[in-house]
């Protein structure tokens, strides 16, 4: 009788608690986060200030920096999905999907579905309408269609093939690899070992605070949001105290869904509200100009793609200070918020699509949520720019520009029942900034406690107040410009890993392809055997040069094959007579089955009848220069020539 000692692995007594944490990991991050947001709040002038020059700097110098990388990331989503590796399974080679494709297709709307839709939904189109990127001019109509797809850049293509490349990379690793779901382990075909030590920290913490500030941010435009929508409505005026009680009342909220771990109520919270989302849609687009949007969302997608290339790739370089300011409130903002939000969607979309192919998540993930946003800014951006185009200034303030807190509500005033969609917005900004805080707390306690499913309560307590508080003091400071600012400044770091992640990938995916190269192989000879050259032996033997014609080596077969037969053809190699033998002598080369036969033993997976195989081989070119008068071996052979005549 074994006695279990302390050193016994099963012991439960000496079984070694799991660390909540990476040391190293969260306490970098989370001093980084509180020391930020408290200099924002303690000397939020101060702050302001640093911030703007910071901006104004990373824009001047790194503006075309993110316009190229994000066009290249797309380059690289694309590769991935068409070249060789589109075949690479995430996952074991007989891993099915967990998830139908339609549902699938809904969870990836849905992680890109959120607070910035229903923020910019109306009031980003708007903007490039009434004040267009500087160097951009025309009539009405034509600024109204450059302005649906200046937008249509920022929410399309580029952002999803951002988070192709975390997606893709992770999902490769948690799904084929078996590793734990953090971003490190994307980067272990470069790092090797090293990504368990100091640069798989590094690359976490670089992530974590990219996460938080891209969460902060979004939380930040939300609570914008619904304190314009509040004041549009007649209850509160907006104001920073204001916004201040807003986040922490939501916070509340938020805590109680972490600490209850009612996720089944945060699944159908999400569902709920996607639902809710879908109908404010459907609703707009019915009781709206239905005609014109359905018209202008099919015209807007062709020209989306027609002048694609040209706005990937405009830094508005011959614009002065006017183009580089423009960029940094637009363009280079989005690259950085949609960087530094690529940790979070990346998970979320690299665990929900095991059993995908590369090609199928990488073609998913681009095309399937693009053509939705599409569709959600052609129905609330389209009958903005309806109603601004038929009455110049009903929706702009009266120095003609937009206020994007209030554009929203501004518009809907122009819908039957105004009041139950205002307040239906407010549901749906509320529930997007709920779910979101919740979701982002869960992926920032994965990677700060190196990949666990499950974090403890506390951690993702912690980033949850951690998250209120810098979105507090980004709001304090500046408000939507230091969000931008905020998502411009995190995303230059992480852009490296980013890029660091594209290369990490096709490492690992050449290695799988010369795996799988190597394997098929081997697979092959060990298959087909001493058969296996067959082919190419012949026609070398018979050269290509100084043949006879095909129709005379024909005409020869045929006439040495008759039994009456005199002569033989010429293409055949006299050979004395052997009868068949049971067994072979070993001075006798072994008789090779043909291609046909073959094929024809291999048709099915227990072969074929015998007649089937005599048909094909009474058929073969190589069967027909045999001697009739041999007879087959029967049954009764005991390895003596049956022609011997004896036993």
């Amino acid at each position: 009788m074994s006695i279990k000692t302390p050193t016994d692995p099963i012991f439960p007594a000496t079984q070694k608690r799991a660390s909540s944490v990476k040391r190293w990991v969260f306490w970098p991050a989370a001093v980084i986060v509180i020391s930020f947001s408290l200099f924002a709040m303690l000397v939020p002038h101060l702050a302001e200030v640093a911030f703007g020059a910071i901006q104004s700097s990373i824009v001047n110098a790194f503006n075309w920096y993110y316009v190229l990388i994000a066009a290249f990331f797309v380059a690289f989503a694309l590769f991935m999905g068409f070249s060789r590796f589109g075949d690479i399974r995430l996952g074991a080679d007989a891993d099915k999907p967990e998830f139908s494709l339609g549902s699938w297709f809904s969870l990836l709307f849905a992680a890109g579905m959120g607070i910035g839709l229903v923020f910019y939904g109306v009031s980003e189109p708007l903007s490039h309408f009434v004040t267009p990127r500087p160097g951009v001019s025309g009539t009405p109509q034509q600024l109204a269609q450059a302005a649906l797809s200046q937008t249509y850049l920022h929410w399309g293509v580029q952002a999803w093939s951002i988070y192709v490349v975390v997606g893709l990379g992770l999902a490769y690793a948690i799904h084929r690899r078996k590793r734990p779901i953090s971003i490190r382990w994307a980067l272990e075909p470069l790092l090797g070992k090293r990504v368990k030590g100091g640069w798989g920290n590094a690359i976490d913490v670089v992530a974590l605070v990219g996460t938080i500030f891209g969460v902060a941010t979004s939380l930040g435009l939300g609570v914008l949001q619904i304190s314009a929508g509040l004041d549009f409505a007649g209850i509160v005026s907006p104001s920073s105290a204001g916004q201040v009680v807003i986040i922490a009342v939501i916070t509340v909220f938020v805590l109680f869904s972490v600490l209850s771990g009612v996720t089944k109520g945060m699944k159908w919270l999400s569902l709920i509200n996607l639902t809710l989302a879908g109908l404010f849609v459907l609703y707009l687009l019915i009781f709206g100009p239905t005609e014109f949007l359905l018209r202008e969302w099919v015209q807007s997608i062709g020209n989306y793609i027609q002048n694609y290339v040209g706005l990937s790739f405009t830094v508005s370089a011959f614009q002065g200070a006017d183009g580089e300011a423009w960029q940094a409130a637009w363009t280079s903002f989005y690259w950085g918020w949609w960087i530094s939000w690529s940790p979070f969607v990346g998970i979320f979309i690299a665990r929900i699509s095991k059993g995908r192919t590369v090609r199928q998540f990488a073609m998913g993930v681009i095309l399937v949520p693009t053509l939705i946003t599409i569709l959600w800014f052609a129905v609330l951006g389209g009958s903005a720019l309806f109603i601004e185009l038929n009455q110049p200034g009903a929706l702009t303030q009266a120095d003609g520009t937009v206020n994007v807190n209030t554009a929203l509500f501004q518009m809907l005033a122009y819908f039957p029942g105004t009041t139950v969609l205002t307040f239906g917005a407010l549901l749906l900004i509320t529930i997007f900034f709920i779910t979101s805080s919740d979701s982002g707390a869960l992926v920032m306690g994965m990677i700060a406690s190196g990949g666990q499913i499950n974090p403890r309560r506390w951690v993702r307590v912690f980033f949850t107040l951690v998250t209120a508080v810098l979105a507090i003091s980004l709001l304090l400071t500046g408000g939507l410009k230091s969000l931008q600012t905020a998502a411009i400044i995190i995303a230059l770091p992480f852009s490296i890993i980013l890029l660091l992640v594209c290369w990490a990938t096709v490492v690992a995916f050449s290695r799988e392809r010369r795996a799988y190269e190597r394997a098929a192989r081997a697979q092959l000879v060990d298959q087909i055997g001493e058969y296996y050259g067959l082919e190419v032996e012949g026609p070398i033997e018979r050269g290509i040069v100084i043949r006879r014609p095909k129709w005379l080596r024909n005409r020869t077969r045929r006439t040495s094959t008759r039994p009456d037969a005199e002569t033989k053809s010429l293409d055949v190699v006299e050979a004395p007579l052997r009868p068949v033998l049971t067994q072979v002598d070993g001075d006798l080369p072994p008789q090779h089955a043909t291609t046909e036969a073959l094929d024809a033993t291999n048709a099915g997976p227990g072969g074929v009848p015998t007649g089937d195989i005599d048909y094909v081989v009474d058929r073969d070119p190589r069967a027909r220069s045999d001697s009739p008068d041999v007879p087959d071996r029967t049954s009764d052979d005991d390895g003596h020539d049956p022609l011997a005549g004896g036993r």
